[in-house]
């Protein structure tokens, strides 16, 4: 099954030198990470505030509670691991062939499996602050800390994540930008290209090449040479290194 697809991206890769990766939460599911907008991801589960609510910076500041017992429950699965996707990208960019990973996912799974340059548009929860100080905390220890974890200085930890009514770091919105910009090729993957800003970044795009691999259509229209409706991780398993 997806054999042709799968002879047509591998083509498109061993054609390429500068891929750049563009990912959303469909590349950690098969981690075990649940997403956030399919028929059974989590906007579409009962609380008594919406998610959309819950992971404002206005609710986090008001109900900090409230907003980490759904935070540590929902977003922190820190015993998940690289699937054959993460592990594939670091390979292709250990081999010289892909330059960067570009995620909306703040899980960190693109590290553990070994990938250097990666731009998280949406930060990550293995970086956690206190507000008050400014003090590192990993995030054990903000998901064992029992309520909302404190600072030995007493003040507030924010995880280092975008919420809403935030805005992306712009660092890393330049890092991103100049990586889509300089590739030859781009893969989009596990995205439904429903979230802006992030979304926005493909039109940044000039390359030779630019293939789809999503379970489901992507709500922006792409120009993609190639389309692949089918898990990622099972697709980009099966590509050669070469």
């Amino acid at each position: 099954m997806y054999d042709r697809e799968v002879e047509e991206l591998q083509k498109i890769i061993d054609d390429s030198t500068r891929i750049v990766f563009f990912g959303g939460a469909g590349v950690s599911t098969e981690s075990g990470i649940p997403d956030f907008r399919s028929a059974d991801g989590i906007y579409h589960q009962k609380y008594k505030y919406s998610p959309e609510q819950v992971v404002s910076h206005s609710f986090f500041l008001k109900y900090p509670e409230v907003f980490y017992e759904f935070y540590k429950d929902k977003m922190m699965c820190l015993g998940a691991r690289p699937n054959p996707a993460h592990m594939k990208l670091a390979q292709l960019e250990k081999a010289g062939r892909l330059t960067a990973v570009v995620t909306q996912n703040i899980d960190g799974l693109h590290q553990a499996a070994g990938s250097k340059t990666v731009y998280e548009l949406h930060g990550s929860i293995h970086r956690n602050y206190c507000m008050k100080c400014g003090k590192f905390y990993d995030a054990r220890y903000v998901k064992e800390f029992q309520g909302a974890p404190l600072c030995e200085c007493g003040g507030l930890i924010k995880p280092d994540v975008v919420l809403y009514e935030e805005g992306l770091n712009q660092g890393v919105i330049q890092g991103a930008v100049e990586a889509i910009s300089g590739a030859d090729t781009l893969i989009i993957g596990g995205t439904s290209l429903f979230v802006y800003p992030a979304a926005g970044f493909i039109d940044y795009f000039r390359g030779r090449h630019l293939a789809v691999i999503n379970k489901s259509a992507t709500a922006k229209t792409v120009r993609a040479e190639l389309s692949i409706a089918a898990p990622i991780g099972e697709i980009l398993g099966r590509i050669k290194v070469r």
